[in-house]
């Protein structure tokens, strides 16, 4: 159970894929404007690589290691993510359509966010069990979320801060990921793994 919550908590915390590992920096700095998005956008993204995850274990542990297709390993789970990210969509779409509207093109583009396809990847690399994979693919989404939640919070603030006219946007937006960045840094050889 140990070995558990140190994936867990190295996956948010000292291997933060958006503030160590700089992926998925297009939903990041596009959704963290508002953080009712963000939080939203986190738990979706959360949901996604979690049930990609599962799937991805499954396809490659009961289809293509068996029959030696391990060469089709990237196609298929981004054939995975993509079929997850549709059936989200449809599903907000329907029964959400107040969150669909706020999240926008941002939910399509979970469908191409690096994150997504990296922890699949990272599971097989490293010879994951599936418990651990789904451990590693929940610690990530709510990694992820937890940048963008710090993200969103920061800029919501900042919306009433005096920021110099060169600075006024991204720039500030930028400026503020690099701190956060040196922030969680600070973790860095905490949880050995």
């Amino acid at each position: 159970m140990l070995e558990y919550g140190a994936l867990f908590l190295s996956a948010v915390l000292v291997n933060n894929f958006v503030l160590t590992r700089f992926l998925g920096l297009c939903i990041f700095f596009g959704v963290s404007k508002s953080f009712d998005a963000s939080a939203g956008m986190g738990v979706a993204l959360t949901a996604v690589m979690t049930i990609a995850s599962f799937l991805a274990w499954a396809m490659y542990n009961l289809v293509l290691a068996p029959l030696h297709l391990e060469f089709f390993t990237t196609i298929c789970f981004v054939l995975i993510i993509a079929s997850t990210v549709q059936l989200l969509d449809v599903i907000t779409r329907r029964f959400l359509p107040t969150l669909h509207a706020m999240w926008g093109i941002y939910l399509m583009l979970i469908a191409t966010n690096c994150i997504v396809l990296s922890v699949p990847l990272i599971n097989v690399e490293n010879g994951f069990a599936l418990g651990k994979s789904l451990v590693h693919a929940v610690g990530a989404g709510v990694g992820f979320a937890l940048a963008l939640l710090l993200m969103a919070s920061i800029r919501e603030r900042l919306q009433y801060a005096k920021v110099p006219k060169a600075f006024e946007g991204l720039g500030i937006a930028f400026i503020t990921a690099g701190l956060l960045s040196l922030a969680f840094l600070g973790f860095s050889g905490m949880i050995p793994m």
